[in-house]
Formats: structure tokens, C-alpha cells, sequence
């Protein structure tokens, strides 16, 4: 699959942006956490975790799905690749750990967005409670720093996969050439990392709408 350039541009555009957006959504999540874990206001402890609760659910999670998908969208869609290049795969790799644990953390959050609503909780308690939103976005902070840093310089070159393809490119094979097992279980992988995003969506607006 090969994008027109206006088209690449588009999808370029649509990519960074979200990708850039998750990642200041996180900041700033990890600067309320912070907030949660350090101030010795309870009002101010209190709306600190209901306000991750909401940007967590509506901000992160959707720009989270919308970064991971259109990364798919540009790498199947220019030379870049998905399996070609070692740091697309790596920065692929690391996005799918992130959304599965984001979506594992988000249960979590839930209940911590609960308890805080409870006036009759202690500061003391719910102090302890934001530990864990400390970690889980300093970390996943920590992940999109690491997938920003892989996009700009783009170490390690091609895979085998990868330099086989360009050996391919350069005999100048022809383009309808049977495609090979590695690129049919390539597709399949796709497939269902695809799946797998539709379900992850459904089961997370399907447990929001039950709070």
C-alpha cells in the first residue's frame, strides 16, 4: 500500500498531532498525580484525582488508540514499513505494551476517581491511593520520550526482513510477485493487533458507561 504524497502528509499530520498530544495528556496527568501525592489541601488532593479520572478516560485512552492506529497507518503506507525497520518495530512494540497496560491501569483509576468523591476518606489515605498514578504515568512518560527519541534519529538500520526486501527492490522484481509466507503472517499479525484495538475500545466505552 503506497500513499499519495498529499495523502502522506495528511496522515503524517494526523500522527503527530495525536502523538503529541498523548504524550502532554500524560504530563500533565503526571503533574496532577504529583499534585494528589504532595499537597496537604484534601479539596485540592480530591480534584487532582477526579480530574485524572476524567482525562484519563476521555483524553488519554482515545489519543492513545488514535497515535497507535494512524503509527500503523504510516508505517504500512510509505517506505518505512512495519517489520523493516528495527525502530519502527521497537516504538510499535513499546506502543502496544503501553495501551495494554493503560487499559489494565484504567480500572484503577476508576476506583481511585470513586473513593476520592467520598468525603469521609482521610487526605492521609488518599495520598497513599495516588502512588500508583505517580508511577504509571512517569513511566508511560517515560516510554513516549523513548518512542519520540526513536522517531527522530532512527537507529540500528533494517532487519533482515527489511534488507531482503530492499535486495528485492533493487533486482527490480516485479510488483505482482506472490507474496511470501513472512508477509501473509505479517498481514495476519496486523489483522489482529487491529482486533484486538476494536475490543479494547468497545470494552472501555462499555465500562465507562457503566460508572
Amino acid at each position: 500500500m503506497n500513499m499519495t504524497p498529499a495523502v502522506r502528509k495528511f496522515a503524517l499530520t494526523t500522527h503527530i498531532a495525536f502523538s503529541v498530544g498523548w504524550l502532554g495528556a500524560v504530563a500533565g496527568f503526571l503533574a496532577l498525580a504529583v499534585a494528589g501525592l504532595t499537597s496537604q489541601d484534601i479539596q485540592m488532593v480530591r480534584a487532582a484525582f477526579l480530574a485524572m479520572n476524567v482525562a484519563g478516560w476521555y483524553v488519554i485512552v482515545p489519543l492513545c488508540l488514535a497515535s497507535l492506529l494512524t503509527g500503523l497507518v504510516m508505517s504500512l503506507g510509505t517506505k518505512w514499513g512495519l517489520f523493516r525497520h528495527y525502530w519502527v518495530t521497537v516504538k510499535f512494540l513499546l506502543t502496544i505494551v503501553s495501551t495494554l497496560i493503560l487499559f489494565g491501569f484504567t480500572q484503577t483509576l476508576s476506583s481511585i476517581g470513586i473513593l476520592a468523591a467520598n468525603t469521609t476518606i482521610p487526605i492521609d489515605e488518599l495520598r497513599n491511593l495516588s502512588q500508583s498514578p505517580v508511577i504509571h504515568s512517569g513511566g508511560g512518560l517515560l516510554v513516549l520520550l523513548v518512542n519520540t527519541t526513536l522517531s527522530v534519529y532512527k537507529p540500528w538500520g533494517r532487519t533482515r526482513y527489511g534488507l531482503r526486501k530492499q535486495h528485492e527492490q533493487n533486482e527490480g522484481l516485479s510488483s505482482n510477485r506472490i507474496i511470501s509466507t513472512r508477509e501473509r503472517w505479517g498481514r495476519y499479525i496486523l489483522l489482529g493487533i487491529i482486533s484486538l484495538l476494536v475490543l479494547f475500545l468497545a470494552l472501555h466505552l462499555g465500562l465507562r458507561s457503566s460508572h
